[in-house]
């Protein structure tokens, strides 16, 4: 990350997933940081999507050890106890529609509002959401997955207001919404077949290369893994 300042500070929502676990190896790695903060539903403290709670409680545990100079927010949920991705609107249900938003959209929205005004004001300062290309309005043309959509693109909407609000106190931030390719974890496993994705690491690397040459103009904005834009 050379565009931080050396001994930067970086924190990881999501560490315990596989692109999260890869990121915070890539940091660790990088002889220029000098805190990689990871955070997950067994970390302590503990950091929960689905419990709004703990989010705050996080925050508040690590404030002291700030300010951060890299956010990354590294969760996502495909399918789970609730059901899977819906192929129809007869497969809708409002329980696994509900815990999607939960964790793919209001878990980061908390979290951006809750460790937000740790970041570092002076110096610049990166926050890295991961989002998916299917959360693409204008990109839609197969249909389906209306509960993963729906809640990507929710959360593509929350990082760019959130972007406009945090320029005004922050400014030399950038939050971005960033699609990290397939790669081989437990979230694309069940439907990638006998094609392989990308290894973690080389999405870790190119997701934290992608937000590293980011500049505040682009803040707010969706970029695929190689730094393509993508539409809304």
């Amino acid at each position: 990350m050379k565009s931080l300042v050396s001994g930067y500070r970086a924190i990881v929502l999501g560490a315990s997933g596989a692109i999260g676990a890869a990121i915070c190896h890539a940091l660790r790695d990088d002889p220029r940081c000098a805190t990689v903060l990871a955070l997950g539903r067994t970390s302590v403290p503990a950091v929960d999507f689905e419990a709004p709670p703990s989010i705050a409680d996080a925050a508040a545990s690590v404030a002291e050890q700030g300010p951060w100079h890299l956010m990354i927010i590294a969760t996502g949920m495909l399918q789970g106890p609730t059901g899977t991705p819906e192929k129809r609107l007869a497969d809708l249900s409002a329980r696994h529609m509900t815990s999607s938003f939960a964790v793919n959209t209001i878990g980061p929205a908390l979290a951006i509002a809750h460790f937000a005004p740790q970041l570092a004001r002076t110096e610049r300062s990166l926050v890295a959401v991961l989002s998916a290309k299917v959360g693409s309005i204008g990109d839609n043309r197969l249909g389906g997955w209306y509960s993963y959509r729906a809640s990507k693109a929710a959360l593509n909407m929350v990082v760019k207001t959130a972007a406009i609000e945090l320029a005004r106190t922050h400014p030399q931030l950038v939050l971005a919404a960033l699609h990290p390719g397939t790669v081989d974890s437990a979230l694309s496993a069940p439907f990638r077949g006998a094609q392989i994705g990308r290894a973690p690491g080389a999405a870790a690397r190119d997701l934290l290369s992608v937000i590293d040459n980011l500049q505040p103009e682009d803040s707010g904005g969706f970029r695929a893994y190689d730094g393509q834009r993508l539409p809304w």
